[in-house]
């Protein structure tokens, strides 16, 4: 039994650990960026599949580890401050808003008191308090119940209660028990006695037990946990009637929630923020230790431990919080102090784990305790390596090296040096791989000797007495320390961390290139992403044993184990417990690994790691199925449906909440293909399925490419239509056959109209040709120009007479030039417009001005139709500015592409075609243009649309525009013309 939000007062006296969610790696909040549209979170449950369901002052959530799926008004809630959602056994969520209004959820769908007048029954001044038994859910009122209301199947009962005999007696009701028949009463005005109230007979037991007046009470199986004033009394119920105390804690801060989760843990809420999680199980008789304090700047409203053990954690105005199982274990039951640093590098010794951060500052770990050691205050120089002997510490910073004796805790300045890298070398010395070279340091007496200078190296390692490997960003050397040459051995390998695994075996961590496996003369095998590395950029390398080795990256941690040739890995994330991906080092003791990572230093057991499971023990969940046309959320019937409505579409969920999101689903349909899918998207689609039964499977694929233990499936028919059957087939066969002779002969009858009808055309167009001509020498045309040849004489103008006659004679052949042939190009067409604009130029005096413009995107070599455009530019001129007195005329002749045509534009600022002064605004040469767009389009099917504008009605500016929407003519060579 749960109750809902009653407010409690307590206080704590005792010193907790204190954990904010900054300080707990691994947390992850859920807000309105995530689909969780609400400010105000209240309870929170979880039902036999899995899902999460979240109440709120927008509605209801429903959480699959990857989607928030929202229910509000939209859906059917009358009341959308839900405060708690119940699922029930039979699949049926329960909604209690604030003060009745109640609904439930079957099928996907909202029922509300509209869709069922059952639950119009149920009426309530208070908020209730609730107890489910399977599929039945029993509320109540806290303060002088009435009557039990119980939802069963969609019905509603009540059973009626006799709690207030004398109008003086208030009572809170709590902890209904429908097995004993029993609701516990407790006096709200004075001190007394537990009453136990049977049901059935109406009768009041008094138990052992007295509380003061106004003491809140929850409970959980036969556990109760009172509030006394500012004390918390735990006890246990025996035989209905007695109380025993087991455990008692008195409280400081005043509680306004109290929470015990699955593991029959407790919580407390204070009302200034976070909560405090007391470790031991409330069925044992321990007492309470310290509890631990965390997410002390949210308010909490709820708090669920799932059936995984994973954390979450409802707020007020901050979301959903969640910490997975693993997690909580590293660091809220254990926590470390100090554990927050960003730590570049980790080594150990006997003495302890040292840590090295981003700044000039260290950390020793040891029995539980991390102890700063602080080399230059408020320095941002970050550490690049540690190297541990005995009592002796070196710690290289990137500019600086220090030594620290464990026994004396002093700490000596060594060197500035631009380091890389610390490598042990002989018995009481270890090598500097810095940016000026290898540069032995005898830590023991405290010199330095030079192995290669002048060469930046990042790693180095001893195979031999005088000999070593040593790597730059680029290639790997072997070096002599007696005669200090180098000579290349691995060439295009950047290695971060070289180490020793075998005789004569030798392991590379490569920045690009994933592990290298070498010996003193060749590479014997390279690890990469192909077989199982969650990255090829491999930062450090750590030996458990001979066959075992650890491999640290910005993308978790890898367990690599080599069994002869075949390679097993494992790999490890933050799901794991790592605080945090970014991984720069590990080291092992035991069973212990130590992990140092951007979020501070990891403690884990390996034989823990190494336990889980290879499956996800959970199953994808099959929300609804969309088929013919309707979208089923029961999907235990038969789902069937017919051709053509034969489009499926699977909506699924893998609620692993480990897995944070990081979900895919591999599925198949059985009946059409035995091959897997692999998607991220949680609708799958099959388009168009054939005739058949089916069966769809489909796997969750969590963190890690680990997958669900099982497939879900699913059986579906595609009923064929009649069309689709044999016999139909075979009906259909005869008859093709029988229509085929009939569609050939058509085909042949069809080719041979087809010419007759294309001769037809090219004697039309071939008469159109001639006619073009005419339309263009047109004897007014010439008169005109004859015309302006004599003044030209008369003025005795000799050259610009002979300019006049060489423009009209280029005019007159390529007229008779363009009109032999069906198609010309454009820059032929430009050329012939700007020649005929020229002649027309020099007879009007310079009447007008004129523009012809190309695109970009026009190619001159296109084919239009030949002399189909000049009509409309002598139209241009001859009816729209020949007649201007008050401006002077400008044509402008556009060219361009709208992706699948030619637009030509031919704009002028004359009068208008709506203007009374323009007596013929069709001419014979556009009534023939007509003629020819009609023929082009049925003999060649070249599309031309011709579009008329009187721009004062469209743009209010005087003139005329014509466009002309060409489809290019791709076959530029034809001359056909008759």
């Amino acid at each position: 039994m749960k109750n809902l939000f009653i407010l409690l007062s307590f206080s704590l006296t005792l010193l907790c650990p204190v954990l904010s969610s900054a300080q707990i790696p691994g947390m992850v909040n859920y807000t309105e960026e995530d689909g969780l549209n609400s400010s105000y979170t209240y309870s929170l449950s979880q039902d036999n599949t899995g899902f999460l369901w979240i109440g709120s002052d927008n509605g209801l959530f429903r959480f699959d580890g990857r989607e928030f799926k929202h229910f509000n008004n939209k859906q059917g809630l009358k009341n959308i401050e839900a405060l708690s959602c119940i699922p029930l056994s039979n699949g049926e969520i329960f909604i209690t808003p604030f003060l009745n209004d109640f609904a439930y959820l079957k099928n996907g769908r909202i029922i509300n008191s509209d869709s069922n007048s059952e639950l119009k029954k149920i009426q309530f001044t208070h908020n209730p308090d609730y107890y489910i038994d399977k599929n039945s859910l029993y509320l109540f009122s806290s303060y002088n119940p009435k009557n039990i209301y119980f939802y069963r199947n969609e019905k509603v009962g009540r059973i009626p209660l006799a709690v207030k005999t004398d109008s003086l007696d208030a009572y809170y009701a709590f902890g209904l028990s429908m097995h004993d028949k029993i609701l516990y009463l407790s006096l709200q005005k004075k001190r007394g006695n537990i009453l136990a109230y049977d049901i059935a007979t109406k009768r009041k037991t008094a138990c052992n037990l007295s509380i003061d007046n106004n003491t809140p009470i929850i409970r959980k199986g036969n556990i109760f946990v009172f509030r006394n004033k500012r004390k918390i009394d735990v006890y246990k119920l025996y035989n209905k009637f007695h109380f025993k105390k087991i455990k008692s804690y008195t409280a400081q801060e005043n509680i306004h929630r109290l929470v015990v989760d699955n593991n029959y843990r407790l919580w407390l809420c204070p009302e200034e923020g976070g909560t405090m999680y007391f470790k031991q199980s409330l069925l044992d008789d321990s007492r309470f230790s310290d509890p631990v304090k965390m997410m002390e700047n949210y308010i909490i409203n709820d708090i669920l431990v799932d059936k995984d053990n994973n954390t979450w954690f409802s707020t007020r105005n901050n979301g959903l919080f969640f910490i997975a199982d693993r997690f909580f274990k590293n660091y809220i039951q254990f926590p470390v102090k100090n554990n927050l640093s960003n730590i570049k590098a980790i080594a150990k010794n006997s003495h302890g784990i040292f840590l090295g951060y981003n700044e000039a500052k260290s950390g020793i770990y040891h029995n539980g305790q991390i102890t700063d050691l602080v080399f230059e205050k408020n320095i941002k120089i970050e550490h690049k390596s540690i190297f541990s002997d005995k009592n002796t510490v070196i710690f290289g910073l990137t500019r600086s090296l220090f030594q620290y004796d464990v026994m004396t805790k002093k700490k000596y300045f060594l060197k500035d040096f631009l380091l890389k890298n610390i490598v042990p070398y002989i018995p009481g010395s270890i090598i500097l791989c810095t940016s000026d070279g290898l540069i032995a340091y005898h830590y023991k007496t405290g010199s330095y000797t030079e192995i290669l200078s002048k060469e930046r190296m990042y790693t180095a390692l001893p195979y031999a007495r005088d000999s070593l490997f040593a790597g730059n960003f680029k290639d790997l050397y072997k070096v002599s320390t007696v005669s200090k040459k180098k000579k290349l051995f691995l060439k295009g390998y950047y290695f971060t961390d070289l180490k020793k695994f075998g005789d004569n075996l030798y392991i590379g961590a490569t920045n690009i290139n994933g592990i290298i496996l070498f010996d003193h003369s060749k590479i014997l095998m390279k690890i990469s992403e192909k077989a199982g590395l969650v990255t090829n950029q491999i930062k450090k390398i750590e030996i458990e044993n001979k066959n075992i080795f650890w491999a640290s990256t910005n993308y978790g941690l890898s367990r690599i184990e080599l069994k002869g040739s075949h390679v097993k890995i494992n790999n490890f994330t933050q799901t794991d417990g790592l605080p945090s991906n970014a991984v720069s080092g590990c080291v092992i003791s035991g069973d212990t690994i130590y992990v140092g990572t951007s979020k501070g230093l990891g403690i884990l057991s390996i034989k823990s790691l190494m336990s889980q499971k290879k499956f996800i023990s959970k199953k994808v969940i099959i929300n609804s199925v969309v088929i013919g046309g309707r979208e089923f959320f029961d999907i235990h019937q038969l789902l069937t449906s017919q051709t053509p409505d034969n489009d499926v579409t699977f909506n699924v969920s893998f609620p692993d909440f480990t897995s944070q999101g990081k979900i895919a689903y591999l599925y198949k349909i059985e009946g059409l293909s035995n091959g897997w899918q692999t998607g991220n998207s949680q609708n799958i689609i099959f388009a168009s399925l054939p005739p058949g039964r089916y069966t769809f499977k489909v796997f969750g694929i969590g963190y890690n490419g680990k997958r669900s233990y099982a497939s879900t499936d699913l059986n579906f028919e595609i009923l064929p239509k009649f069309w689709q059957t044999w016999w139909f087939r075979l009906m259909i066969t005869s008859l093709g056959a029988a229509a085929l002779f009939i569609i050939i002969t058509l085909y042949f009858q069809k080719k041979r109209n087809k010419k007759l009808e294309t001769l037809y055309y090219e004697k039309k167009i071939a008469e159109l040709e001639l006619q073009a001509i005419k339309a263009q020498i047109n004897p007014h045309f010439i008169y005109n120009c004859l015309n302006s040849i004599q003044f030209l004489l008369y003025k005795k103008d000799y050259r610009e007479t002979e300019n006049y006659l060489q423009t009209f004679a280029r005019m007159i052949r390529k007229t008779l030039n363009y009109s032999e042939k069906t198609f010309m190009t454009i820059k032929d067409e430009v050329d012939y417009l700007a020649l005929y604009l020229n002649m027309e130029k020099l007879r009007l005096k310079n009447l007008f001005d004129y523009k012809i413009i190309l695109s970009g995107s026009i190619n001159e070599n296109w084919a239009v139709p030949s002399l189909l455009i000049q009509p409309f530019v002598e139209n241009a001129i001859k009816h729209g500015i020949a007649g201007l007195k008050d401006r002077k005329g400008n044509i402008q002749i556009s060219f361009e592409h709208t992706g699948t045509s030619i637009c030509v534009i031919i704009e002028d600022n004359g009068i208008g075609i709506g203007s009374e002064r323009q007596t013929r605004p069709d001419s014979f040469g556009l009534r023939l243009s007509r003629k020819r767009i009609e023929t082009f389009r049925q003999l060649f099917d070249t599309h031309i649309i011709l579009e008329i504008y009187d721009l004062s009605e469209k743009e209010q500016r005087p003139g005329t525009q014509i466009k002309l929407y060409i489809k290019p003519y791709e076959n530029q060579n034809t001359g056909m013309h008759r």
